[in-house]
């Protein structure tokens, strides 16, 4: 799917910064910015790379604003905003046209009777960046000017200018070094010379951070300038890496950076035959989905994989990892990833539980979660199903055996099966422990305390997937078959005589009839506790109340709590995060849910459709985290979020498996 921009979107501020570039590159890196260039957010900068691995995260490498020099003129090719509300310079009204290649950014400047090309890549599996230019082949020669912009900071900070100071160290002509005490940026230029410099560029304006409510204003150091030489049709340009001896063959880095993108395509197309004539759009959801598979290794686990939740950040959460796996994995023809990150999950698995937020280094790992765990075994089940490597499964079923166990006699947090009925229930006070997990200080915003309804959903699917891997593994499955048919007798108190089901039962006040999405997995996940006629009801429900063309809404518009927007302030966003926001990753398993009523792949993969238009608006091919709830449901959250690419790319490829004999 093409996703090019020319001079109306180009030229028009506003436009230009609504639409945002996205690269990663397997680490744990990232660059990220604007179509017009400039800095809207403190997460945008050509260089965010984990200094402490696996996920501490610095911007390094903040810009490389480049001006064209030409008969005795400067044509500047970059723009940025300042806190007093100037944009100087606006280089972005010379942008002809913006595309991706693959998810390479390439800018097309038309000034000084010259085209330049422009392009940002990471390497892959390396913590270098490349900004290059080209001259037109037609055009007469002249000069860029670039100023490198650095900086050290954590990546969701600001700049504190007397907390930064390296030492710049010219290493020769081309080369210069940034040394800080916690890491060391190796500068350089290709085709041209560097000079270094010391001097802030201060008061960078942050819009986006503004209407976050967050500190919006930022500084950066700049710590050399390069004078290029543009002759036609050659390359030219920086790179800029923690490591010393990356290469500066800019040809060969691009050559390698866009056969790595041809090779995601073409695996996926050579070994999932649904991809093979897959639609654009779902050709560039399998490239976002390789841009959150990243490195983990572990000890006794050193290939380790696992996933970034979602840009700019997100880490890696227990919850989102699993709920994704499919979708970033089985359906892009990855079964090998999708083994590694389910064999790195297994290392934290502790009294049957997974954890919600992965550890970082020297940190311990928060188990406030309840249903990763399901969602784990959920994701074996469709690992195993999609690859049959019961090696695999024999190896991982004492895990598994021992999350069911813990669940039944009870783990951390109130989670355990009630003897009363086989449900779970789930609760203390002060926690968030389901996937609606907003809290501010004190409040717990969702708390869902009690038994609730896609819990218990999960819970059935995963008893009875144990079910079945005891049956393929020749172990006993009768206390499975046994607690699954317990719990789908059980589930019939989830039904609400006036439409779907409720949210929660047996809670703090009693059942809850809040109509919410959490009971579309009821329907949609593998096994179901409940039959057709009131799987329809729930459907129907999820339509009326919560369905929008991104996504289901998080609470229907006629409850009292609903917001239609998303905006403001920390609290006044977390505090409507559950609360009418459209969450995109629910658009797939609602796609598959009228699918098993109605059994029209066509018009549950139609359903998913509209995901292409918006993957040309925020961070262009991905998919938003959130939406608002009212129209025109403008995206909001997280710009690139793992689950939300995921959940849509799965739900594709498995209609389009249904279709097949």
């Amino acid at each position: 799917m093409p996703i090019r921009f020319g001079r109306a979107v180009c030229g028009d501020l506003a436009q230009a910064e609504r639409r945002e570039w996205w690269l990663s590159n397997g680490l744990g890196a990232y660059a990220a910015g604007t179509v017009a260039g400039s800095l809207t957010r403190r997460y945008h900068g050509l260089l965010m790379a984990p200094v402490d691995p696996p996920l501490g995260r610095r911007l390094v490498f903040a810009k490389a604003d480049a001006t064209l020099l030409a008969e005795g003129q400067g044509y500047s090719l970059f723009t940025n905003r300042w806190s007093g509300g100037a944009v100087a310079p606006a280089g972005h009204v010379d942008l002809e046209s913006f595309a991706l290649d693959g998810r390479v950014p390439v800018w097309t400047y038309a000034t000084a009777g010259r085209r330049v090309e422009a392009r940002v890549w990471l390497e892959q599996g390396a913590n270098t960046v490349y900004a290059a230019w080209r001259l037109d082949a037609d055009d007469e020669p002249a000069q860029l000017r670039v100023a490198l912009l650095a900086n050290g900071r954590d990546h969701h900070g600001t700049t504190d200018r007397h907390g930064f100071r390296p030492a710049v160290e010219a290493v020769d002509g081309s080369r210069l070094r940034v040394a800080d005490p916690a890491f060391t940026l190796h500068v350089a230029v290709v085709g041209g010379r560097i000079e270094t410099r010391y001097d802030w560029h201060a008061d960078f304006d942050l819009s986006v951070e503004a209407e976050r409510g967050l500190p919006a204003t930022d500084h950066h150091l700049c710590i050399g300038e390069a004078l290029l030489d543009l002759t036609p049709g050659a390359w030219v340009g920086i790179v800029a890496s923690l490591d010393g001896e990356a290469s500066t063959d800019l040809p060969a880095a691009l050559a390698r950076r866009l056969a790595e993108e041809d090779g995601v395509l073409g695996l996926a197309a050579a070994t999932v035959p649904e991809l093979a004539e897959a639609p654009d759009w779902v050709r560039r959801l399998v490239l976002a989905a390789d841009s959150y598979l990243f490195a983990r290794p572990l000890s006794g686990v050193p290939d380790g994989q696992s996933v970034i939740a979602g840009y700019p950040w997100f880490g890696d959460w227990g919850r989102d990892t699993m709920i994704a796996l499919p979708g970033l994995t089985l359906a892009t023809g990855r079964p090998g990833s999708a083994r590694r990150i389910l064999e790195t999950f297994a290392r934290f698995v502790d009294r049957g539980m997974l954890p919600n937020v992965f550890p970082g280094a020297g940190e311990h790992a928060d188990y406030n979660t309840v249903d990763a765990a399901l969602w784990y075994v959920e994701a074996w089940r469709a690992y195993v199903g999609a690859t049959g490597d019961l090696a695999a499964l024999e190896a991982a079923f004492p895990v598994l055996e021992d999350i069911v166990d813990w669940h039944r006699r009870g783990t951390r947090y109130g989670i355990g099966e009630d003897p009363a009925d086989g449900l779970l229930r789930a609760g203390e006070p002060g926690l968030q422990l389901t996937w609606m997990d907003a809290r501010i200080g004190d409040w717990v915003v969702t708390p869902r305390h009690g038994k609730p309804v896609e819990i218990n959903a999960l819970w059935f699917n995963a008893l009875r997937a144990m079910a079945e891997f005891a049956d393929r593994l020749g172990r006993p499955a009768r206390a499975y078959r046994t607690a699954s048919g317990r719990v789908r007798r059980s589930f019939a108190r989830f039904l609400r005589p006036d439409g779907g089901l409720f949210d929660v039962i047996d809670g703090l006040a009693g059942d809850d009839p809040t109509i919410r999405p959490n009971q579309i997995f009821a329907v949609s996940l593998p096994h179901s506790p409940l039959d057709r006629a009131a799987q329809a009801r729930v459907v129907d429900e999820c339509r009326r109340a919560l369905l929008t063309s991104y996504g289901l809404r998080s609470l229907a518009p006629a409850h009292a709590d609903y917001r239609p927007g998303y905006r403001g302030g920390v609290l006044e966003r977390d505090g409507g995060y559950h609360q009418g926001p459209v969450w995109a990753w629910l658009l797939g398993p609602y796609a598959l849910a009228v699918h098993r009523m109605t059994g029209d792949a066509d018009a549950a993969q139609r359903l998913l459709e509209p995901v292409a238009d918006h993957l040309s608006d925020a961070a262009l091919g991905h998919v938003s985290e959130i939406f608002d709830g009212a129209p025109p449901h403008t995206p909001r959250g997280a710009p690139a979020q793992a689950w939300s690419v995921a959940c849509v790319l799965e739900a594709w490829w498995r209609l389009e498996q249904s279709k097949r004999p």
